[in-house]
């Protein structure tokens, strides 16, 4: 089978295996937040934080070397499960001794026994992190789907049995680590080669070379996507974080949707055309070009919808959300193009580059969200995420790619079309919640107007299919 036919393949049953868990994940966090509220939503989302945190770098970024390396993943899995079972253990050691301690600078003490069994999911983490990154280098995201699938869903059923019987943001925690246990079973069982352990000294150093920089850099990245939750939760307390974290939700819905699909798969299609550069640069352009067109006018909407989206999914006791949501909107479609460029750095093995554009990044962006959040509670938070990904990261990715010969003009050129449809959609859709008062039927105009508005994008677009098929000949 050839590289396009196996990364299209994957493709389409990561996209499938992501729509499915959006749709629950929707469904059952409407119908959790409307049972809990904000505060008990936010005690969760304080827990969240932490969770995701450590798990940006519990198994030190050697997993992902399976997905990369060039020779056959077999002589290192031993070795990475290995590290990976050892530094998950060491990682969670240390999230149940600073529990109590990160509850309270978050302003919810109550977090502490929420935090101690969510993280219980780092252990998990560390387990199938060698067998998830077997599936990922095979392009068998069709089995991945079904372990996902079980997480989901399986946790979602927990977390709602519990909520409704009154075990409040503990309910979430329950499910979540249920969801990731059922998960983990299933990718062991799916996994191309029977989970090993061994452990090889020069496969060893040569993963921690490889690894350690880059889980220093997923350390800084999330630190940047998270701090907002820090600050807000620090500085406004839990049921303020529970408003933004909300918005934080729906904003983050294009960027699951349709970029960690492509995420998926990306990295090890990069990594198949490392040989041909000019086809790996333009394997790049054509994929960014595709993702804003389906992705930059759904965040506009979002953004331009956002006071009658928040009331008629959520409620009207959530509607604070909804400035959040407006900034967060933008910064989602940010993101989409900031993981794209982060993945193909990664490829290319140039990662010191992207961990320095995470700490200026985040070393601008911590006092700008703690001003944000004074003068403006969470929609000033937002304010100044947005603000300072757009000034800071954005120009230093685009010096990076011009380093490694894709110029500003060539990113512009494809993403000009998207940048321009997304710019009609979301005063489109202002407009349209301000001259209709019925939230449902403005949500539906203002939709049919990016649905319509997309889809003659991505037909104008459809040669940059034509594009993706001829790298498989590059």
């Amino acid at each position: 089978m050839t590289l396009f036919r196996q990364a299209s393949r994957a493709l389409g049953w990561s996209f499938l295996n992501t729509l499915l868990g959006r749709f629950g994940t929707l469904a059952i966090g409407i119908l959790l937040a409307r049972v809990l509220g904000p505060k008990e939503f936010g005690v969760f989302a304080v827990a969240m934080v932490a969770l995701l945190a450590v798990l940006s770098f519990n198994e030190l970024g050697v997993s992902l070397a399976i997905v990369r390396w060039p020779g056959e993943p077999r002589e290192i899995a031993p070795t990475v499960a290995t590290i990976s079972v050892i530094s998950s253990g060491l990682v969670y050691a240390g999230c149940f001794a600073g529990a109590p301690a990160f509850a309270a600078a978050m302003g919810a003490p109550a977090a502490t026994g929420v935090i101690r069994l969510l993280t219980l999911s780092v252990l998990i983490d560390g387990l199938v992190a060698t067998p998830a990154a077997m599936l990922q280098r095979a392009f068998r995201q069709d089995r991945k789907m079904i372990a996902d699938q079980v997480n989901s869903w399986g946790g979602a059923a927990v977390s709602v049995v519990l909520a409704l019987t009154g075990w409040g943001a503990m309910s979430l925690a329950v499910g979540r680590l249920a969801g990731a246990v059922g998960s983990g079973v299933l990718l062991v069982a799916f996994s191309p080669e029977p989970p090993r352990f061994g452990f090889d000294r020069a496969v060893a150093r040569r993963l921690l070379r490889f690894g350690l920089p880059l889980a220093g850099s997923s350390v800084v990245v999330f630190a940047v996507g998270g701090v907002d939750q820090f600050v807000v939760g620090d500085v406004l307390g839990p049921t303020a974080l529970g408003f933004y974290v909300l918005a934080f939700n729906l904003s983050n819905w294009p960027v699951g949707m349709f970029s960690q699909p492509v995420r998926s798969v990306a990295p090890a299609a990069f990594a198949r055309l490392q040989h041909d550069a000019p086809a790996m640069r333009r394997t790049f352009l054509s994929t960014a070009g595709l993702l804003t067109a389906v992705t930059l006018p759904v965040c506009l909407l979002l953004g331009g919808a956002a006071g009658p989206l928040v009331r008629f999914v959520y409620g009207s006791r959530w509607e604070p959300a909804a400035a959040a949501l407006f900034w967060l909107a933008l910064l989602g479609g940010l993101r989409i193009l900031f993981e794209l460029m982060y993945d193909y750095f990664v490829v290319l093995t140039r990662t010191r580059a992207v961990f320095t554009i995470q700490i200026v990044w985040l070393s601008v962006l911590v006092p700008a969200l703690i001003i944000g959040a004074r003068l403006d509670g969470i929609a000033g938070a937002a304010a100044a995420h947005a603000t300072v990904a757009a000034l800071v990261p954005l120009p230093l990715y685009l010096t990076q790619l011009r380093r490694v010969g894709i110029g500003v003009r060539a990113v512009g050129a494809r993403v000009a079309p998207a940048v321009l449809v997304a710019s009609v959609v979301g005063p489109a859709a202002v407009l349209v919640h301000r001259a209709i008062p019925f939230d449902l039927l403005a949500l539906a105009v203002a939709g049919t107007v990016a649905v319509t508005a997309t889809g003659l994008l991505v037909y104008r677009m459809r040669g940059v299919l034509r594009e993706l098929r001829g790298a498989e000949h590059a």
